[in-house]
């Protein structure tokens, strides 16, 4: 068997409870064997498998090893799961800064993006996956444009990705809004399953406002038939609401449950401005939901009520957004973020604790984009990665936990593993030339902003 075990650290397990102890991958099926413990000075603990492997000796198989990462004082945790972004927009990352949304999207990011090719797409994931990695990222979704290139990337870098092309009809003709929903939808049943199940694929209208009726109706109403879920911005401002309830006389959520964009399969960014009536339609039809607190603070669109989503039962999960208004895609700056923020929302010191944080970073963020991966246990995705706990700024570690949502920061990350596989080991990335992407990443990003500066 070829297996692949982390080694002489600690393992977050799904209770929340850290322990001492090894985890035993299966690098064939992409799974973990087992994960032994050593409490209380005992052996390591023998980890159940399924029944045609039977049990396996944690200590003996780690002598067995085909491949061995040294978590020695460090943290093994499941792969973070960045729920929403917009991978290629790191191509913009400090390009327009200091605005409101409204005025942020149609002034600076929707010109230069018109002069975007798909080369520049493409590289801009690169970049983006490259970050993703080397900060403990294993899985993420993605709405944006030539998605077929996004997807060789994943492909290559050896992640996991929830890919939608984004549909925009606002300023176009009903033929090329037509054309936009149709593409979206080719490539959601085109490329579900590739890289050998690492992509999954969802038809991703870009928001309630900026897609009409008719072709939201008609996109969603094709994408249910072919059993593609659907993911979409909601209620980010409330230039995204007053103009829904003014027009319609309906909060924004129901809205989108009348067309069929809410259920068990759906999943929807930001829910900054949402209601009670809203939250609890967002739990009744158990539609998850994104928190982006970066982006909403960077661009003052609010701060989404965390806590009374979670008191309500919603899945919540964790999203960086796109790295031109975050801007970064780090998501331990975003654990923070959602902490300090959702206390501030609830006015209660109390509220969003650090373990359900790091839920949200993990086993919600798979649940809400129905991804395999998210906790460490044994017949679980082996998609994990191991934080260094001793730097300077880690220490004195008096609850792992609170360090990994507090203090640490993307660069602690020592290895990465998804699906069994080593895609960074001692901060080297093995699935990607960090070098090269970054050269080529910002000429690209040169080049654009003197395109679209020409009209080009």
């Amino acid at each position: 068997m070829d297996t692949l075990c982390l080694t002489g650290g600690q393992v977050l397990h799904p209770d929340g409870r850290v322990r001492a102890g090894d985890v035993v991958v299966d690098r064939d099926d992409g799974t973990i064997l087992a994960v032994g413990t050593d409490e209380d000075g005992g052996d390591a603990a023998v980890g159940s498998v399924d029944s045609v492997t039977g049990d396996i000796d944690v200590a003996a198989a780690v002598d067995d090893a085909t491949e061995v990462l040294d978590a020695t004082n460090g943290l093994v945790i499941p792969g973070l799961v960045n729920a929403h972004t917009h991978v290629s927009m790191t191509l913009l990352r400090g390009y327009a800064d200091d605005k409101p949304l409204d005025a942020w999207l149609r002034e600076d990011i929707w010109p230069v993006e018109a002069a975007l090719t798909d080369d520049d797409i493409a590289v801009g994931a690169e970049l983006g996956v490259l970050e993703m990695i080397r900060s403990g990222t294993t899985a993420f979704a993605d709405m944006y444009f030539a998605m077929d290139r996004v997807a060789a990337v994943v492909e290559r870098a050896g992640v996991r990705a929830r890919l939608g092309r984004g549909v925009v009809t606002v300023t176009k003709s009903d033929a090329e809004a037509a054309a936009d929903v149709d593409e979206s939808l080719s490539f959601a049943t085109s490329f579900d399953g590739a890289a050998d199940g690492r992509i999954r694929t969802a038809f991703m209208p870009h928001s309630l406002t900026t897609v009409d009726e008719s072709h939201l109706r008609e996109g969603i109403e094709q994408a249910t038939a072919a059993g593609v879920p659907v993911h979409l911005h909601a209620n980010e401002t409330r230039d995204e609401v007053d103009p829904i309830v003014d027009e319609r006389g309906e909060r924004p959520l129901a809205y989108a449950d009348s067309v069929g964009a809410l259920g068990s399969d759906a999943f929807v960014a930001h829910c900054v401005h949402v209601d009670d009536s809203e939250i609890g339609l967002l739990a009744e039809t158990d539609t998850a939901a994104v928190h982006c607190p970066a982006s909403n603070m960077k661009l003052a669109s609010g701060m989404a009520p965390v806590q009374r989503l979670h008191e309500a039962g919603v899945t919540v999960a964790l999203g960086t957004d796109g790295a031109a208004s975050n801007n970064d895609l780090d998501l331990f700056d975003e654990m923070r973020d959602a902490a300090m923020v959702g206390k501030l929302a609830a006015g209660d010191a109390s509220a969003v604790p650090a373990e359900a944080v790091v839920e949200m970073a993990t086993a919600a963020g798979a649940d809400a984009l129905g991804l395999p991966g998210g906790r460490i246990a044994p017949g679980a995705a082996a998609d994990l990665a191991v934080v260094d706990l001793g730097a300077a700024h880690l220490t004195p570690v008096h609850d792992p936990v609170s360090q990994l949502v507090y203090a640490a920061r993307g660069s602690d990350v020592r290895h990465t593993v998804c699906d069994g596989q080593v895609l960074m080991r001692d901060r080297e990335v093995l699935t990607l030339d960090a070098e090269s992407i970054r050269e080529r990443a910002a000429a690209a990003a040169a080049d654009l902003v003197d395109r679209a500066a020409a009209g080009e």
